[in-house]
């Protein structure tokens, strides 16, 4: 059983950044690959960034390449998302979660067994 905060949301101008923590406890945290969703009102949960257990695989949406970085730490039970260059369309609940599917950045959902209670970002114009 793993579970999962996140903190660092908050509101931010257009052109600012953030930088998201997701804090685990529970099972040994590299046992996990990790990843962020995030969810807008009215439309559905999308993917964001992923990261597997070493942080040697990374993959994120097309939508925020070169302008967030997933990182972890495990020795401090921890994976981070540094958003950059904000834009209003950022604006969203974050979620990270937890897959056993530890070996690649797993972009898919469905596969993560653990969610945290997620965070708002909310970027405004």
């Amino acid at each position: 059983q793993v579970s999962l905060v996140e903190s660092g949301g908050g509101l931010v101008q257009a052109g600012g950044s953030l930088r998201l923590s997701c804090a685990a406890s529970g099972r040994t945290f590299s046992s996990y690959g990790v990843g962020w969703f995030r969810q807008a009102p009215g439309k559905e949960r999308e993917f964001v960034s992923a990261i597997n257990w070493s942080g040697g695989g990374i993959a994120h949406a097309d939508s925020v390449k070169g302008r967030f970085t997933i990182s972890r730490d495990n020795a401090k039970n921890t994976v981070y998302l540094q958003m950059n260059s904000l834009k209003p369309e950022d604006t969203a609940v974050y979620y990270c979660a937890a897959t056993s599917k530890r070996l690649l950045a797993t972009t898919r959902a469905g596969e993560y067994e653990y969610w945290g209670q997620g965070t708002q970002v909310t970027v405004s114009s």
